[in-house]
């Protein structure tokens, strides 16, 4: 199991799905007061993404801490 891979694909599919809580967000916002589970909806995906990008960041330094070629790409 490639795990890089699985960390990629799941970042993506968690941007869209942040941006689409906060379009969400917004949207609700120009309706009135909206619920306090829509305000807070898009902190779930924010510290997810913010972990995977963290993790993806990191992959380059520690293959070359390890002496190894980077596999990024």
């Amino acid at each position: 199991m490639n795990w890089n891979k699985w960390i990629r694909q799941g970042h993506r599919w968690l941007s869209i799905v942040f941006t689409a809580t906060v379009a969400a967000n917004f949207a609700a916002m120009a309706l009135g007061q909206p619920p306090a589970w829509i305000v807070y909806s898009p902190l779930l995906p924010l510290f997810l993404l913010l972990f995977s990008g963290l993790y993806m960041f990191i992959l380059p330094h520690a293959a070359k801490w390890r002496g190894e070629r980077s596999t990024v790409g």
